[in-house]
């Protein structure tokens, strides 16, 4: 009787496009060229210009079509609990626990990193100058300022904007592997990039967040974004235990990715 063994597919990172980590470096490298710019003063005007021109331009239907819109990214009410009852329906209907392992993968990678930049960076929303503790603009607008107690100073990089482009990233892979691949190409690049543009328009506009605080979130967004397409979710060894939970959850190449 021949001795049959199993053979293990060698694990390879999946490809992004554009390919080469020479663009996760240049990502990381305007992410820290923009901060530092904010640190030494530069780019402030620009911020209070545009945050100027959208408190002079509000007319109450185009601000609540802003607000409704802006809903769309919401975290802890929306695109959390989407990708989770999307990653228990492929997890249910491939028998895996792989789609839970992205999903929790993404929620560490977003908070240990978007978090604690905020923190970090102490920055004030520009709504800070029209309600308390009401900053004159040359002070809100500024990056590590000591800031009242009180006084909301998370606004840079913007937590809407960056989590969108991870978690509809997110939710685009695991509808294209429920629907077995057959997701319109259409539908999937709507799911995936019509969000973030949408949120960094509104979050301007609302004056929720300075224009750098959007285009910092975009740096580190699409990183985020790029860093977890690249893991072969379904090569990674799991323990024995899971049994016929362990197999592949189905994942496809998707049409597009950043």
């Amino acid at each position: 009787m021949r001795e049959t063994t199993t053979v293990r597919r060698k694990v390879r990172l999946r490809p992004v496009r554009p390919a080469g980590w020479r663009w996760d470096l240049l990502l990381l490298a305007g992410l820290v060229a923009l901060t530092l710019a904010l640190a030494r003063g530069l780019l402030y005007d620009l911020d209070l210009a545009v945050s100027a021109w959208a408190f002079a331009h509000d007319p109450a239907p185009l601000y609540w079509t802003a607000r409704v819109f802006n809903l769309l990214g919401q975290g802890g009410w929306l695109l959390m609990p989407v990708a989770g009852a999307l990653a228990l329906a492929v997890a249910w209907r491939r028998r895996s626990v792989r789609p839970l392992l992205l999903v929790g993968t993404a929620f560490l990678l977003t908070t240990l990193t978007i978090g604690p930049l905020k923190v970090w960076t102490d920055r004030a929303a520009p709504s800070a100058s029209v309600k308390p503790p009401f900053l004159p603009p040359d002070e809100a607008v500024r990056i590590f300022h000591e800031l009242p107690v009180g006084a909301y100073s998370m606004s840079y990089p913007s937590g809407h904007v960056a989590n969108a482009i991870v978690w509809y990233g997110v939710i685009a892979g695991l509808a294209t592997a429920l629907a077995a691949g057959r997701l319109p190409v259409g539908a999937y690049r709507l799911i995936r990039f019509a969000p973030p543009v949408i949120l960094l328009v509104t979050t301007t506009y609302l004056n929720f967040h300075w224009l750098t605080d959007g285009l910092a979130a975009l740096l580190l967004g699409v990183l985020l974004d790029r860093l977890l397409h690249r893991v072969p979710w379904d090569d990674l060894p799991l323990p024995r235990r899971l049994g016929d939970w362990s197999g592949p959850a189905g994942w496809p190449t998707p049409p597009a990715t950043s």
